[in-house]
């Protein structure tokens, strides 16, 4: 189905039957991208004296409690509530769900103490003077590999203050990566992306957010897409989520 979008004036047309998935698939296991020190999610039947959530164990129906922590397994979107002292949903800020994004492919910059970050010159460059209401960033290397890639205590690549400041003055309100954060693993506290982002507390931007974890197969080339960011409805800083993108022709 082609459909013409409407957008700063601008006419799209996008093909809403052709999707391209981009978050990471979430199941129980070890094989399953992981952060932040968080067990593996667990998906268990329930069990209720001789009866049980399973089918396959002899129950009339599939019933069963999924255990999961959003920020460390799998694919999420958060909002400023991951930093705020207030309490702040992911379902109350994320109102819009369909945007105009760009996606582009980043080696990261490595500094002399062994760091990987994603900088702004490389940003920069990559964007080529667009100014997109959200990026989707693909880092390098870039193989299925990630999807099962267990970052606790490597040390990520990470995206620099002045980075994130660089999407700001362009007017960027939705940023996805595929890596577990836009800060440093172990930086004692500071978030400084995060705040930077979301220019907490002083100038709270409530309605941008962060997508972590996701990722994008290399047939996807780097340019112009229609996104659309799903999300549960929690009433949590963070969901899991399903970020999917339509090309834009």
């Amino acid at each position: 189905m082609i459909a013409t979008v409407l957008h700063r004036g601008k006419e799209f047309r996008v093909d809403f039957f052709k999707p391209i998935d981009i978050s990471m698939p979430l199941h129980a296991g070890e094989d399953c991208a992981s952060a932040w020190y968080v067990k593996p999610m667990s998906i268990e039947p329930v069990r209720m004296g001789n009866w049980v959530g399973d089918v396959a164990q002899g129950g009339s129906v599939n019933f069963r409690d999924i255990k999961f922590n959003p920020h460390g397994n799998g694919t999420h979107t958060e909002c400023v509530g991951h930093i705020s002292k207030e309490f702040i949903t992911i379902n109350k800020c994320l109102t819009r769900f369909l945007f105009i994004a760009e996606v582009i492919t980043v080696l990261p910059e490595e500094l002399p103490n062994g760091d990987k970050v994603i900088s702004k010159k490389a940003i920069e460059m990559c964007l080529n003077g667009a100014k997109p209401e959200a990026v989707v960033i693909r880092t390098l290397g870039n193989s299925p590999a990630k999807l099962k890639v267990q970052y606790t205590g490597t040390n990520p690549v990470y995206m620099t203050e002045e980075s994130i400041m660089f999407l700001n003055s362009i007017g960027v309100e939705h940023l996805l990566l595929d890596t577990p954060s836009v800060d440093k693993e172990v930086d004692g506290g500071k978030l400084a992306a995060h705040h930077a982002f979301w220019q907490y507390p002083n100038n709270t931007q409530f309605q941008k957010t962060i997508t972590e974890l996701i990722y994008v197969p290399n047939e996807v080339d780097d340019g112009m897409y229609l996104l659309n960011i799903q999300i549960a409805s929690f009433e949590n800083d963070a969901s899991p989520s399903k970020p999917v993108l339509y090309k834009v022709v």
